[in-house]
């Protein structure tokens, strides 16, 4: 049930347009998802469910990989993945990513972060797929704000 829960306020969440942006980036037949949002907006329960920290001063990456070959919307597939952060001061930090699946056949990949306001994070992130021989390598700039 609250895995149910945490799949319907991560689609919520993605759903509040401008607040959350939702970006994507394909690899040959796969698309990875990937977000940032403020770990303020999961809800309580959800987020005491699954261990994540609420607050208006941290960040919560969000990372789905599909495998898009099948046509329509896709297939989730697993990953190893590791994510970096780094503040446009140089400051790095290694966010450590967990596996999250959901009955429905959701697979998410989340991580954690403090932020201070308006703060600018370059994420890299590295995605290795036991299919695939090279890892794909994602990079985006996002900044965040606190609550």
């Amino acid at each position: 049930m609250k895995r149910l829960n945490f799949l319907a306020a991560i689609v919520l969440i993605i759903a509040c347009g401008p607040l959350v942006a939702q970006q994507s980036q394909d690899f040959g037949q796969y698309a990875v998802h990937y977000n940032v949002i403020n770990s303020d907006l999961i809800p309580a329960q959800v987020a005491q469910g699954y261990g994540i920290k609420r607050s208006g001063s941290r960040a919560l990456v969000n990372i789905t990989v599909m495998d898009m070959s099948a046509g329509g919307s896709g297939q989730p597939v697993q990953a190893q993945i590791t994510t970096q952060a780094i503040n446009l001061s140089g400051q790095r930090r290694d966010v450590a990513m967990r596996e999250i699946s959901d009955p429905e056949g959701g697979l998410y990949y989340i991580g954690e972060l403090p932020i201070h306001n308006m703060e600018s994070y370059n994420f890299k992130v590295n995605i290795k797929l036991a299919t695939e021989p090279k890892a794909f390598e994602l990079e985006f700039r996002q900044q965040l704000y606190t609550q």
